[in-house]
């Protein structure tokens, strides 16, 4: 038996924003989160049991980090006028989520997962519709594609 919604929101809602700024970044991170939230509503009443709710909700919004970040792709940016040369500005929230927000989806997605939400393999495996050996293995791909890029040995430890 399903519980009410506003338990499941009252239960799950800092994993939710979590990941949704692991993903998305801090200035989507709230709509991301709503837009999560309000897929969740909408497609509760068709759920037939109550396994996992947690992943079901995470996974649900690691696909609105998804799909946001693929509209901010195709979206103009305004400005007020163009500079003379190409400039990009920093983000606030780190060098090392810009990084991991850059890599594959599904590396990306499993890193913002396991560190973000704090899942196990097990879980992250549930999200993603995978085995727990193929959750491992995007989180090593994930965590070794950075320590390439920034350069760290393999022993060193990277956590975004």
């Amino acid at each position: 038996m399903l519980p009410p919604f506003q338990e499941l929101v009252d239960r799950h809602w800092r994993d939710v924003a979590r990941v949704c700024a692991a993903l998305a970044g801090p200035n989507d991170a709230d709509d991301v989160a709503q837009q999560a939230w309000l897929r969740a509503l909408r497609a509760y009443p068709e759920l037939k049991h109550a396994r996992n709710l947690r992943g079901w909700l995470l996974s649900i919004a690691a696909n609105a980090a998804t799909d946001s970040h693929r509209d901010r792709a195709r979206r103009p940016v305004p400005v007020e006028r163009l500079p003379d040369r190409a400039v990009s500005a920093p983000e606030p929230d780190g060098d090392l989520w810009q990084r991991v927000r850059a890599l594959p989806e599904r590396q990306r997605i499993a890193l913002a997962l396991r560190y973000g939400a704090d899942l196990t393999h097990r879980d992250i495996a549930a999200a993603l519709g995978c085995s727990e050996a193929m959750s491992r293995r995007l989180v090593s791909d994930g965590l070794a594609a950075l320590r390439t890029e920034l350069g760290t040995e393999p022993h060193e430890e990277v956590r975004p």
